[in-house]
Parts: C-alpha cells; structure tokens; sequence
C-alpha cells in the first residue's frame, strides 16, 4: 500500500511555511482518525502477474477523490492517467473560463477533512483575509490544489498512461491494455472505475451536418486548439452554456474580427435549477428514489438547462464585436470558397470558423477502449420508458448503474465480469444523482464508491477471510491473570425441622 501522505522527497523544498504547517495538521488528523486503514485485501496474481485490486482510469477530481477514500479504506488503488503529470482533468487544458462556477465555500474531494479543503490550502498560502476578498476560484489555482491533494495524499498516479482496451474476464479480473513510453503492456485489475469526465462514456456531440464539413473549418468546445488561430477571423459559436461564453471570449480576447453566437433558444435561460435542488437529500436520496422520480428530476433539469455563468456571458458582452443570435439555430452549412455559409432562420451568415459548443453524446461503442463490452452495457432505455412527451436522448443512452456504480449487463450472462467496471463519470447521474464529477457532492460520491467496492473485494474473499478468522490467534488473556479457586467445601447437613408445638383444646 502506498504510504499515506509523507513523501518529502516528492515535494518542493521552498513550500510557503503555512502550507507546511496545513500538511503537518493533516498529517495528525489522518493519525487521529487511523487513516488509511491498514491493508487487508489479500495480493493476487493472475498468469504469474500481480493484480491491482483497484485500477482507476483517469486521473482528475473524481479519480483523485476515488482513490483517496479507498486507501482510506486499506484498499490499493492505482490511477492511470494519458495526461503528463499535473494536466490531468480540463483544467489547464482544454477548459476556457476564467473562474469555477462553483461557489468558493464548497469542500469538493475533501472527504471531510477540514485540512483537505481548497480553503485550508489557500489561506494556509494566502491568508484569511484573502479568502473574504476571493469572489470565484480561478480555474488554474483549482488545478494547483489538485496537484497539492494529489502530492500529499501520496496518491500513486502512473502518468502518460494511455488505456487502449478493458476487457472483463469471468475468473474475477479485468485485463487493461496500456501504452506507455512506446511500449504496450497489460494490467490486471479485480475492479475498474472509469472516472472519465465529462464525456466519460462517448465524446463531443455535434449535429450531422458538421460531420459534412472540412474540419479545418471547425472544433468542439472540449478540443484543445490554439485559439490564436482565430485572430482576424469571422467567428460563430453554436450553443448559450457555459462552454459556449468560454470560447466565445477566448476567441475574442485572441483577436478575432467578430464573434456570433447562434442560440437556438428565443432566451439565455436565466435560473440554474440544479443549484436550487441541492441539498443532502438529494445528494443521498437520489438513487433510492422510483425509475420516475429519477427520470423526472433529471429531465426537468435537461429541459430548463443550466444557465451560463454571469461572469463568463460580461466576459463576452463587454467585447463590441460579440453578437448575441437569439432564436438562431443552425439549418445547414456549406463551404463557399475559403468561408462557410450559415443559414438559420434570422439570415445568413458568412463564417470562417465554428465553436460547437453542443455538450457531449453518451456511447461506449464509439470509444475503442470500451468495445469489448460497449453492447452489454444495460441502459436506461433498456429499464424505463417515460411517458408521452418526456422522452430524453441523453436519460435514455445512461447506463444503468448498480450500487456502486457497476455496469450491469442488458442480457444477463451475456459478458461476465462486466459488474467489475464501474462508471464513475458524467453518465452515472440519473442513477445515483450529481455525485461523479461535479464540485459539490464529489467526496460523497466516492466514498458510496469506495464502500461498495471494499464489500465487494471482501465478498469475493470471504472464504479466506474466515479461514483467517479460525487461524486468528493472538492472545489478549495469558492465564496468569487469575488464581484458580479451589474446590468448594461440602455443604453442611440440614437441620432437623423444630416440633410443632400442640394446639390448644378448647373446653
């Protein structure tokens, strides 16, 4: 098992003298609370090789959160990552916004400990004072925290790690293909989590006829692109969110000629609703509740969708050159010389370049690292179908999810070993809530997570567990604790019983 937090040797020497001090008060908290458990899930080898217990994919907020509160647990955990060290997770890749949307004050990946929290972390560097001043986290500040809690939980995160294929065997392993440095190798694992973000089970969602278009004519919003490219260029962005304000800025604070945005929508939706609903309840009641009631909260939500950001729409709006296209969605598109044609119902536009910034498509099929299993995977619209006028692409494409987040199978048999990959990601929402991804509920997530998979390793185990039991036997009591009595003495005979004496006679 990985040593729980103090690893000097992988820290920088010249950290500021209140993060030190935070590193040691977690250091003693963890000892407070007996963290991590020691280790107790026995070691396997499969084809003379050993096997992870846990091996986790991907290595942002959810995987880190997943893998801390599972070490916590006593349980091995090993994260692989494609990204370079430090750039795992959008955050200082391919998101765009300036600050996180979250609120300041939310704990996130902490999972309850208060020397873990964003806020320890930066009052210990910049103060309390500056705390009351900050208004939202910038992002890239978020990114060094994670890169702290990855440090000083001494997570084991195998970087420039790409996974090219899981397969679920059906004698309690899962073999993952990994590339790295050039090489091709395997690892066996008794559990996968996929903690893939926001496209964890698919990729970017874009309308057909983009598919038609050159792609030297336009991105995704979750691209990684040089934005510079777009100086001097006509730009249209396709989409109102939060990603849409993000690119359209980024283009405009790069120099381009002019940005459109084209919104579907006669309005910007103004009420984030899924902040509204927020609480514990729904945080721990979600996955208890009936098919319908799931289905209805999370349609509601898809339906009134999320606002973008006020701060990330003025970031644009202050710029001259941005255009807000209401009631503008896009009929078709066509190359017209070094341009392209856009017609909506409002007009036409002459673009040379498109954002689409259309959220993300759910389907496993579509990954290559998932095809092994992709069409045994039960979906929603395998369990539910709503009723009349209530129908949701994105609901019906989820997966059904067990209670610790595990895949089941749409025909049972069909692919054993496939309750062994768990969906810790963006899709897992309508079967357990916002718990996979997002800020505010991440650590409940992953401890359900983590709980789910230490039964499970310790059912899979429980013959040897006993047998450890019976063989148990380290004694508490020596014998030389008490003196034994000795035997009692013999009970004395019973007396003779007194003579009655005789009744009076009367006369």
């Amino acid at each position: 098992m990985n040593p729980p937090i103090d690893r000097p040797t992988d820290r920088p020497t010249d950290r500021p003298a209140g993060l030190a001090a935070l590193e040691a008060r977690l250091r003693e908290d963890l000892a407070w609370l007996e963290l991590p458990a020691r280790s107790w899930v026995p070691p396997r080898t499969h084809d003379g090789r050993p096997v992870v217990s846990v091996a986790i994919v991907g290595g942002g907020m959810a995987g880190l959160a997943a893998a801390a509160s599972l070490v916590h647990l006593g349980v091995d955990a090993v994260i692989f990552d494609q990204s370079p060290q430090g750039f795992e997770g959008p955050w200082a890749t391919t998101a765009r916004m300036e600050t996180l949307r979250s609120p300041k004050q939310l704990t996130g990946p902490a999972l309850g400990l208060p020397a873990l929290t964003f806020r320890a972390w930066f009052e210990a560097q910049f103060g309390g004072e500056a705390w009351s001043a900050l208004d939202k986290i910038p992002r890239l500040q978020w990114m060094d925290y994670l890169r702290w809690y990855r440090d000083v939980l001494g997570l084991d995160v195998r970087n420039d790690h790409r996974i090219t294929s899981i397969v679920p065997h059906d004698d309690g392993v899962v073999a993952l293909s990994v590339s790295h440095a050039g090489r091709d190798d395997v690892v066996y694992a008794r559990h996968v989590v996929l903690a893939t973000g926001r496209d964890g089970l698919g990729g970017p969602s874009v309308p057909a006829f983009a598919q038609a278009l050159p792609r030297r004519f336009w991105a995704h919003s979750s691209d990684e692109m040089d934005y510079a490219a777009l100086r001097g260029k006509r730009v249209g962005v396709v989409g109102a969110g939060a990603s849409a304000m993000d690119s359209a800025a980024t283009a405009l604070e790069a120099g381009a000629a002019s940005v459109d945005l084209l919104i579907r929508r006669a309005d910007i939706p103004r009420v984030n609703k899924g902040k509204g609903a927020g609480n514990p309840g729904l945080t721990h009641g979600h996955a208890a509740l009936p098919d319908t009631w799931k289905w209805r909260i999370r349609h509601y939500i898809n339906v009134q969708q999320v606002p973008p950001p006020r701060g990330s729409t003025l970031r644009v709006s202050r710029h001259a050159n941005a255009r807000f296209n209401l009631g503008s969605p896009i009929l078709d598109a066509a190359v017209a010389g070094d341009a392209l044609h856009v017609r909506t119902p409002n007009g036409l536009f002459e673009l040379d370049f498109l954002v689409f910034a259309t959220g993300f498509s759910i389907d496993p099929a579509s990954r290559p690292e998932f095809a092994p299993f992709a069409h045994h995977i039960r979906t929603w619209s395998d369990r539910y179908t709503p009723a009349a006028g209530d129908e949701d692409r994105e609901l019906a494409d989820s997966p059904d999810l067990g209670p610790a987040f595990e895949f089941r199978e749409k025909t049972p048999g069909a692919c054993p070993g496939l309750e062994r990959i768990h969906c810790f990601c963006a899709p897992a929402t309508l079967s357990h809530g916002a718990l996979s991804g997002d800020i505010p509920a991440v650590s409940d997530g992953a401890k359900r997570l983590s709980l789910g998979l230490a039964a499970a390793l310790y059912r899979d185990d429980i013959e040897l567990h006993y047998a450890n039991l019976e063989a148990f036997a380290e004694p508490e009591v020596f014998g030389d604790e008490w003196t034994p009595a000795g035997a009692p003495a013999a009970p004395a005979a019973p007396a003779e019983p007194a003579a009655l004496p005789e009744p009076e006679r009367l006369p």
